[in-house]
């Protein structure tokens, strides 16, 4: 199937939905907090891998619905819980000089998060340089950058990447894009975390030079929000939850609503896409409130990412900081 999603989980459940079984070579563990869900999609081998369409790795999902509506309190909750799964991980210590790459484009809200993020990250490294220093009791040896986009630049961001990575010689590279997802329900409120690195411009269909591992040199952790879904996704999952309520309703002609619902999901996608190809091709759907989404979303991988990388300090040192 055809269906634009960046989320590891949401490969799973669409295997699941079709065969009803779990996914072989994927083991998922889940944890439920009063406000979040944290799910734990390790692909283990090449089988799961090609089943998901995913490079083997763990993928790491923090669901949070209230997320779009978030107040001080909650942000500051999830703040932590990112820094927790990213340390968690294993990939950093107070020795690890870190590159922070902020993909997307500072233009198109849905795509700034990247960015954003960036304008809310403790910069270091210029410190380690001028002091002569190669650790500090309280702060890591952190660096960070927009590239900007292939549309605005003319240069491939991971040739900019890697560039800079063999100048620089980091020991992690941390990638921040916005993502898509195949439910609305998911926008702007899921969080995923992997160590498989990441594509620029996945979250509105331009793939580009992958951020990994074998292409960079050093490990990479990406971390991304959904922040658009495709339309025809949209509506076929509106379609089916209609017919189903339609269903469920209807005294007489119950049968016409079952026909309906007996179609795939694969034939209501792609009938939904030739529908819109003439009017609307490649659209894809935010919310009005994007520019406020991404303005508190931003502030909270920041301060995820700043706990998490800089040792020696919390969350009360992380908010003096932030602009």
């Amino acid at each position: 199937m055809e269906i634009r999603t960046d989320l590891a989980i949401e490969n799973r459940e669409l295997y699941k939905e079709e065969k009803n079984e779990e996914v072989p070579g994927v083991e998922v563990k889940k944890e439920e907090g009063q406000d979040y869900t944290v799910t734990k999609v390790n692909i283990l081998n090449h089988v799961g891998a090609k089943i998901m369409c995913k490079p083997e790795g763990l993928y790491i999902t923090i669901e949070v619905p209230k997320l779009k509506n978030t107040d001080q309190e909650l942000r500051e909750e999830i703040s932590k819980l990112l820094a927790k799964e990213i340390k968690g991980m294993g990939y950093n210590d107070k020795h690890t000089k870190t590159l922070i790459v902020g993909l997307g484009n500072w233009k198109v809200t849905p795509d700034s998060l990247g960015p954003k993020v960036i304008d809310r990250v403790m910069v270091t490294r210029q410190f380690f340089i001028a002091y002569n220093k190669d650790e500090d009791e309280t702060v890591a040896n952190v660096s960070a950058l927009s590239p900007g986009v292939m549309g605005l630049t003319g240069i491939e961001t991971g040739e900019i990447i890697k560039g800079i990575v063999e100048k620089t010689k980091p020991d992690l590279v941390v990638a921040v894009d916005a993502l898509a997802s195949r439910k609305m329900e998911r926008v702007n409120t899921t969080i995923q975390i992997t160590d498989t690195g990441i594509n620029p411009g996945s979250g509105l269909g331009n793939r580009r030079i992958g951020l990994n591992k074998d292409y960079l040199g050093v490990p990479v952790l990406a971390v991304g929000v959904p922040t658009v879904v495709d339309a025809a996704t949209m509506i076929s999952d509106t379609m089916d939850m209609i017919i189903g309520s339609m269903k469920d309703k209807a005294i007489v002609g119950g049968e016409f609503y079952s026909l309906l619902d007996d179609i795939s999901r694969e034939e209501k996608y792609h009938l939904i896409k030739e529908v819109l190809e003439p009017y609307m091709p490649n659209v894809v759907v935010t919310p009005k409130e994007i520019d406020l989404i991404i303005d508190d979303l931003s502030i909270i991988i920041a301060n995820g990412l700043n706990i998490a990388l800089h040792h020696g300090i919390d969350l009360k040192d992380v908010n003096r900081y932030i602009r």
